[in-house]
Parts: C-alpha cells; structure tokens; sequence
C-alpha cells in the first residue's frame, strides 16, 4: 500500500498550474522540435532530435509525476486543534538554546529551507508532525540526538 502524501493548497494549485502547462504548451513544443529534427534527415547522428526525444520523456515523467500526486494526496490547511499537520505554521526552541524558528510545515514538493518551509518528511518535520504546542520533540542526526519545544502552533 502507498504511503499517503499531504500537500498544501497552494502546492495542489501550482501542480495543476504545472500540470496543465506541461500536458499542453510544453508537449506541443516539444513535438514541434521533434517533427523539425527528423526533417533534417539521418536520425541515427542526429542531436537535435536526440534531445528532442530525451526532453519529451523528461516531460512525461513529470506529467505521470504530478498526476500521481495529484490523485495520492490529501490537501491539509494545517490543523484547528493546534495538531502539527502540512500547512501549519510552528514556532519551536532548539534544546538548552535560546534559538528559536519558525517553519510551515509542507509536503516534500514545496520544501525549502531558505524559505522556512519544511517538509513533514524531513527528520524535524517528522518528528514535529501530529504533536502540539509544549511539547518536546527529539530526532536522530548524525551529530546525536537533537531535541526541540514546540512554543506555538498557527
């Protein structure tokens, strides 16, 4: 059985966004090179279609990729009941520090760090994900095992 997959409504949004532009303007682009490339003759040396056919599976792949998504996620908006689920916002306190993050919890499409977008897959999202505020958390890292408080749930 598949594991199920969370994602934010705006991640389902932009894949769609995605979807819809790869499975329409990016196909017949990609279609169009080809027909060019295979009137330029010989196919066996010929580079441009070649990367063509290599571009065109590439974009299927991504197209069966976020078909597959699309069909196997649920869509979280984060939690009234102060529950860590992808889409909510967490305040938390690294152990014996005084250093405190912020993180939307999101599915691993949409992750990035630099943004403060953490994914519920990811060793900290995973263990911050379906606990509350005041709780501790701890996970494994190569370093030892690293725990945080949960201060705030949005």
């Amino acid at each position: 059985m598949d594991e199920k997959l969370y994602i934010t409504k705006e991640q389902k949004v932009d894949l769609e966004k995605d979807l819809k532009h790869l499975s329409s303007v990016k196909r017949k682009e990609i279609l169009e090179t080809l027909d060019f490339a295979k009137s330029l003759g010989d196919l066996s040396e010929n580079a441009e279609y070649h990367q063509a056919r290599e571009a065109q599976g590439q974009n299927e792949a991504r197209i069966k990729e976020i078909e597959y998504i699309l069909k196997n996620s649920e869509v979280s908006a984060g939690s009234k009941t102060g529950i860590i689920l992808v889409g909510s916002t967490v305040i938390v306190q690294k152990g014996g520090t005084k250093d405190k993050r912020e993180f939307k919890i999101v599915g691993p499409e949409e992750a990035d760090m630099s943004a403060g977008k953490l994914s519920y897959k990811s060793p900290l999202g995973a263990a911050l994900f379906e606990h509350k505020k005041g709780e501790d958390v701890s996970f494994s890292t190569p370093a030892g095992t690293t725990t945080y408080k949960i201060l705030e749930v949005k």
